[in-house]
C-alpha cells in the first residue's frame, strides 16, 4: 500500500508540475517537429536523468536546504536572470528563418540525450520547487521513504515528468500544425514574450520574498 501510495503521490506532483511551459519543453518541441519522435524520447531520458539526482538529494535533505536561506537566494536570482537571457537568445537568434534553421540544424547535431542533461543542469528553479515539495509531502506524511520505499517516490515522480512532458510537448506540436499561420511567430514573438513573463513572474516573487517589507518592519 505504502509503495503504490508513493508512486501515485510522486506521479501526481511531477507530471502537474512539468506541464506548465518552460524552456525543456520548447526545446523538445523543437527537437521534436525537426528531427522527430525517437529524438523526442532521447532528449526526455536526458532531462530525467538529471531528475534523478535533484528529487534524490532534494528528499533527503530537504530540511537543510530550506534553512540554507543564502542558498535559496542564489537560486531564485540565478532563475530570474535565466528567463531573460534564454528570452534574447530566442529573439536574437530568429531575426530570419535561414539563420534560424541553420542554428537549430547545428544545435541538433548533438545527441538529443546530451542536450537534455545539460539544459537541465541548468534548470535552476527545480530545486526550490522538489525542495519545497518533498518537504510538505514529509511534514504531511503522503510519502514514506523508510528503506527503500523512497525509491517507489522517485520512480514515481520520473514516470510523471516523462509522461507530462511528452504530453505537452505532442499537443503543442499537434496544435501548430493546425495554425501554420501563426506557427511563424512561435520564436521570434511568443517564445521570448513568454521568457519575459516567466521572468517578470520570477522577478515578482524575489521582490516579495526578499525586498517587500513585512508588517512588523513597517
Amino acid at each position: 500500500m505504502k509503495r503504490m501510495k508513493n508512486i501515485s503521490v510522486g506521479f501526481l506532483v511531477s507530471f502537474i508540475g512539468s506541464i506548465p511551459l518552460g524552456y525543456l519543453n520548447l526545446v523538445g518541441l523543437e527537437i521534436y517537429s525537426k528531427s522527430g519522435l525517437h529524438n523526442l524520447v532521447f532528449f526526455l531520458f536526458g532531462v530525467v536523468f538529471v531528475e534523478t539526482f535533484v528529487i534524490y538529494f532534494t528528499l533527503l535533505f530537504a530540511k537543510q536546504l530550506i534553512r540554507n536561506k543564502k542558498l535559496m537566494k542564489v537560486i531564485d536570482f540565478l532563475a530570474v536572470g535565466f528567463m531573460f537571457v534564454l528570452a534574447c537568445l530566442f529573439y536574437f537568434n530568429s531575426d530570419s528563418n535561414v539563420t534560424l534553421d541553420s542554428n537549430l540544424l547545428g544545435y541538433l547535431m548533438y545527441s538529443p540525450f546530451v542536450i537534455g542533461v545539460v539544459l537541465n543542469c541548468f534548470n535552476f528553479l527545480q530545486l526550490p520547487f522538489w525542495t519545497s515539495w518533498n518537504l510538505y509531502l514529509l511534514n504531511g506524511k503522503y510519502i514514506t521513504i523508510e528503506r527503500k520505499l523512497k525509491y517507489y517516490y522517485i520512480a514515481g515522480t520520473l514516470i510523471g515528468v516523462f509522461l507530462g512532458m511528452l504530453s505537452l510537448i505532442l499537443v503543442l506540436q499537434a496544435v501548430f500544425q493546425k495554425t501554420n499561420q501563426f506557427s511563424k511567430y512561435i520564436i521570434p514573438v511568443f517564445i521570448p514574450l513568454l521568457f519575459i513573463v516567466l521572468g517578470s513572474i520570477q522577478v515578482f516573487k524575489v521582490y516579495k520574498k526578499y525586498f517587500k517589507p513585512t508588517a512588523l518592519e513597517i
